[in-house]
């Protein structure tokens, strides 16, 4: 059974570990060594993708048809990248820099803030202007 909500944080979970692995500064190099690696995260990203495209082509509503097109992108850079036979931090940082990527990631923030808002204890102390007005 496919779980949404997991998904969402495999795709989010994955993406936070590539931004590090970018920072490493790491030559594109055979991952048979010490780790870590970013091939296993990038395989777990681009199944969670898969999922939710399943998991959402039911869905009716025009912001999920939305985010099936951006999953779809998104997961054909993944697979390109997860084509490549040496990876390192500096295609996994354009990785992260991709619009697709970002996107995935931008529409189920907005997703899951819609379907599932944050209660009002999760908010406590939130709700309040800034100086600025945000």
């Amino acid at each position: 059974m496919i779980n949404l909500e997991e998904d969402i944080d495999a795709i989010e979970s994955g993406y936070e570990f590539l931004l590090a692995y970018a920072a490493q500064g790491r030559p594109p190099q055979d991952e048979s060594g010490p780790g870590p690696h970013p091939r296993p995260e990038l395989e777990k990203m681009l199944a969670a993708m898969q999922n939710a495209i399943q998991a959402l082509s039911a869905a009716e509503g025009d912001f999920e048809k939305v985010i099936l097109a951006d999953l779809r992108k998104a997961g054909a850079v993944v697979s390109f990248v997860l084509a490549q036979p040496l990876l390192g931090s500096e295609i996994i940082d354009n990785l992260n820099a991709s619009i697709h990527v970002r996107t995935v990631l931008t529409d189920f923030f907005l997703y899951s803030e819609a379907t599932q808002p944050s209660s009002p204890a999760q908010s406590a102390g939130q709700g309040q202007w800034d100086k600025v007005g945000n």
